[in-house]
């Protein structure tokens, strides 16, 4: 590759400094960057390299004028109280459409079916968005869903639960994953075990307490109407459920909440009652946000594939699949990605003599 030799102070990188550092033409550059497919791997591999080690950033207004993208991407959420996961999303996709050349538009849905509607259209037709990922549960709204469908705008929907064959999306199996992490419970000898609901608008709370009632029942073990409470997702909405399953005299042994903000309430609430955690009570969360290891202890806790659904989403979009989507290729653009169970200090075996 010829050297290029460019100060702090010279003038900003261009396609024309990664062609010559490459040994390849303008055209070829910009074919890589807007992922022609007609380019061999080993020329893409060589331009990325060249682009990588020039910190070559594309013009995003010279390529809306060359194309009729706009190298935006749309993100739009509903539920702000799971503020952990929203921002792990956020992040993770902010950086991937840094990687892929893209900007990312995030706007709050909040109100009414009529203000969503106008938040999701300004969203579209003020920025001219080249797609749309939509968080639970927003993934779930039938009109808007219908709406974007109409005005041809592709859009990757998050952990659906309703209408799986209408679009692309990425997701994990929150019921396996329920059903796992409660069976890691009993199989710590746990058999009195509280649970903590999510937002009832969200389709992976159903799932994950599908999840757990039927790994319970798996097992033969009980479980009583006071050992289950709503939450909503949020570390406020779970003090009040922590302390409903505590403060009685037969508690349970252990809480499964359906997510980190949660559990975190359900450790703050058994400390202020007296209770350790993990001896007198063993805790478990979900989602494996960053909250999960910065409380002592550090919840047991499902890592959910946050930054993997991200990358997927952006990908999905960006990269040209979703271009010509017909009902057959649609298969295609489902992805279920993997989950892992992440055992810490909030659980440990249970000790019915203690």
């Amino acid at each position: 590759m010829s050297p290029i030799n460019k100060s702090k102070s010279s003038t900003k990188i261009t396609i024309q400094d990664v062609a010559l550092m490459a040994g390849v033409s303008k055209m070829t550059v910009s074919r890589v960057l807007n992922k022609d497919e007609k380019v061999s791997d080993k020329t893409r591999a060589k331009v990325q390299q060249a682009a990588d080690q020039l910190n070559y950033r594309p013009n995003i207004s010279a390529r809306r004028l060359a194309s009729s993208k706009s190298y935006l991407i749309g993100l739009l959420y509903e539920n702000p109280s799971e503020g952990g996961y929203v921002s792990q999303f956020m992040m993770s996709a902010l950086k991937s459409c840094r990687q892929q050349g893209y900007h990312l538009v995030v706007d709050e849905c909040e109100g009414t079916q009529e203000e969503k509607l106008k938040i999701t259209l300004d969203l579209v037709e003020e920025t001219r968005v080249d797609g749309v990922i939509l968080l639970p549960p927003f993934c779930n709204n039938i009109e808007i869903l219908k709406e974007l469908t109409v005005l041809n705008i592709p859009f990757v929907r998050v952990s659906p639960d309703v209408e799986l064959t209408l679009s692309a999306f990425v997701c994990m199996d929150d019921y396996q994953a329920a059903y796992d992490m409660t069976n890691l419970l009993v199989n710590k000898g746990h058999k009195d075990i509280g649970f903590i609901i999510g937002h009832p608008d969200v389709g992976a709370s159903r799932l994950r307490y599908q999840g757990f009632l039927d790994a319970m029942r798996s097992k033969q073990l009980n479980i009583p109407p006071e050992f289950i409470e709503q939450g909503m997702f949020s570390y406020k909405s779970a003090l009040g459920a922590a302390k409903a399953l505590l403060d009685r005299e037969n508690r349970p042994s252990a809480i499964f909440a359906s997510n980190d903000d949660m559990a975190a309430a359900v450790v703050s609430v058994a400390n202020s009652l007296g209770l350790n955690v993990p001896k007198d009570l063993s805790v478990a969360g979900y989602d494996d946000t960053p909250l999960a290891t910065t409380i002592w202890p550090h919840i047991t806790t499902v890592k959910q594939p946050i930054n993997a659904m991200a990358e997927t989403a952006i990908t999905l979009l960006t990269s040209g699949q979703m271009n010509q989507v017909t009902s057959d290729s649609l298969s295609n653009l489902r992805h279920v990605l993997d989950f892992e169970l992440k055992e810490r200090d909030s659980t440990t075996q249970f000790n019915e003599l203690a």
